[in-house]
Parts: structure tokens; sequence; C-alpha cells
């Protein structure tokens, strides 16, 4: 059962607007991720993909991540639209962040923008952030979407959302 769309105010984005399928696009949007005082990325060059009901979720190229700091975490997983993607574990200092980033090496037909750039969820950083606000991680363990003020939902995730 397909919820009701929140009505976006002013600035906001529909995630209800959203293509399906999916799609990945360029943005300009500042991006920062920060974990235990490192840097681990900044960037106004990454990919957004944007899909039905869920708030984006953001790529970032390799040159700007912090380096040696992303380590192959083994296993991977198939997206519908994007292919097979493995994972990074994060390793700052003493600390792991286990398989808290993904990329796809040989993304699917309309996905090249997403080659060797990674995405990261944003749950286990003490900061990720869009144009200079925290975001808020999409729920679900699963999704790696990044929720702001700029977007109306509901968002894919939690409870009883499996079936949109």
């Amino acid at each position: 059962m397909r919820p009701q769309p929140d009505a976006p105010q002013t600035g906001q984005e529909s995630v209800w607007a959203f293509p399906r399928p999916a799609v990945a696009e360029a943005t300009s949007a500042h991006l920062l991720i920060r974990h235990r005082g490192l840097v681990v990325a900044d960037t106004r060059r990454a990919v957004r993909t944007l899909e039905t009901s869920h708030p984006p979720t953001y790529y970032i190229p390799p040159e700007d991540i912090a380096p040696d700091c992303l380590r192959p975490a083994g296993g991977g997983s198939f997206c519908e639209w994007k292919g097979d993607a493995l994972y990074w574990d994060v390793a700052i200092g003493d600390a792991v962040l286990p398989r808290a980033g993904w990329s796809y090496p040989k993304p699917a037909p309309g996905f090249a923008l997403l080659r060797d750039h990674v995405a990261f969820y944003a749950a286990p950083f003490d900061l990720c952030a869009v144009d200079g606000e925290t975001v808020r991680p999409q729920a679900g363990g699963f999704y790696g979407g990044w929720i702001t003020s700029r977007l109306a939902g509901p968002f894919k995730g939690g409870p009883g959302t499996q079936g949109w």
C-alpha cells in the first residue's frame, strides 16, 4: 500500500516525485563526513541516486575521501538498478566502522557515474552533512539515504514500509 506523500514546503523536494526506476545525477551539494576529529570525506563533486520514496544516497569520488581509511570489507549485495556492490570498512586510527561504505566498481548501464565512487551510511559517523546541515540516516539498516530538512517524505526504510 502506497502511503500519502507529505506536501512539500517551499524549498523541499518530495521523495515521491523521485523516479522509479532509480537514476544517478551529479550534484554540487557540499558533503562532509567527520569521525573522531578526522575529515573522512569532503566534496562538491558527488553523485546522488534518486528513487521514489527514498532520500538521496550520495556517492563520493575517491579523491575526496581521506587516504588509507577504506578497507575492503568482503561480501556484497545486488541492486536491481545499479548492479553488484562491494562493501568497505572505514578505519580511523584504532576505530573500525564495519561495512560503513559501499561502491559499484562495474555499475549497470545508466549508472556509469557511480563507478569507483563510495557511498556511506550516515549512522556510524559523528557527522554527515549536506550543505552544512547534519543529516538523519534513512531508517532500516539496509538503505543508505541521507535525510535533510529539504526533503518531504515519508521515507521508505522504517517498520511497515517494505512493500512501498
